[in-house]
């Protein structure tokens, strides 16, 4: 009897444990398309575009447009039943002038993209591992890939419309490619449609 109720215990142990597997050491039934942006601000505008610096989340900023107008669904390469739908949530970080995030399901991993845009202001990373050169542009990344802290993800930041900006993948699926070569055509698509002066 004793053999056949710890049999149970450790069934029943397998089967709860197997609810929420961590993928990189994320558990994939409570994942937040997000990662702590690891963004730092620098005071100094860049020479591209500009207007004056913004309070971050201030309703009124936007000289610049909405930047989250220039990336739709379809820029990106996840599978969605409208490719014209607006992004799945703007304005969601204080922290800057513009936010947007376009989120998915891929299988039971959620993918997507973040933007995060600081009138006035570079955004640099705090750390990065490598860089790309885009037009005339330096693209800085960090990839985290193999981070098994956060969710399988790059960062990225570049100087844009006098400010900055700062792009995330997550991407956990391996479906589409290199999480930073994604990045990097978000970052194309936004300086081939660059807001100036």
């Amino acid at each position: 009897m004793r053999r056949v109720v710890i049999s149970l215990l450790v069934a029943a142990l397998g089967v709860t444990s197997a609810c929420a597997y961590t993928v990189n050491g994320t558990a994939v039934s409570e994942q937040l398309l997000d990662v702590d942006p690891p963004f730092t601000t620098e005071q100094q505008a860049p020479s591209t575009g500009s207007s004056e610096p913004s309070e971050p989340g201030d309703p009124d900023a936007g000289a610049v447009g909405d930047i989250c107008e220039l990336v739709g669904w379809g820029d990106l390469p996840y599978e969605v039943p409208d490719k014209k739908a607006k992004p799945t949530e703007t304005g969601y970080d204080d922290d800057f002038d513009q936010s947007c995030k376009w989120q998915t399901s891929v299988g039971n991993l959620d993918v997507g993209v973040t933007l995060r845009f600081r009138e006035g202001r570079s955004i640099s990373l705090e750390e990065s591992n490598g860089e790309y050169q885009v037009g005339d542009r330096k693209v800085t990344y960090f990839d985290r890939t193999t981070d098994t802290s956060v969710q399988p993800s790059c960062v990225l930041v570049m100087d844009y419309a006098g400010g900055g900006v700062g792009i995330i993948v997550i991407d956990g699926s391996a479906r589409f490619g290199a999480i930073c070569e994604q990045g990097k055509k978000v970052a194309e698509v936004l300086l081939s449609k660059e807001p100036t002066g």
